[in-house]
């Protein structure tokens, strides 16, 4: 089975066909089709190719499946004896994606 390690969102993720895969939010539609193009690596059964940054003319196909928010993260600051304490909320905008092919 062939995968590919992909860079989007300033993170790394590992993705072969059929995942289903959060990423920061990518500005498209809702069943459309994004072209990832930074492939870092790409291996598939005797064969492997380590890109230096990038494995040239690789890409990966997806389709966006939805586009949501995380979970809430409490961001909770206090220091003891001073009566401070400050609560920030934060909740993260990701897009769902499906992987549907691995290109070389």
């Amino acid at each position: 089975m062939a995968f590919a390690i992909i860079k989007t969102g300033g993170k790394q993720y590992r993705v072969s066909k059929g995942l289903k895969f959060d990423v920061e939010l990518l500005d498209a539609e809702v069943g459309s089709s994004v072209t990832l193009d930074q492939v870092l690596f790409y291996g598939a059964e005797g064969d492997s190719r380590i890109g230096a940054p990038l494995v040239a003319g690789a890409t990966v196909t997806a389709k966006v499946i939805d586009q949501h928010r995380a979970k809430k993260v409490i961001n909770f600051k206090f220091k003891r004896r001073k009566g401070f304490h400050k609560t920030k909320g934060h909740r993260q905008h990701l897009t769902r994606l499906e992987v549907e092919s691995i290109n070389l």
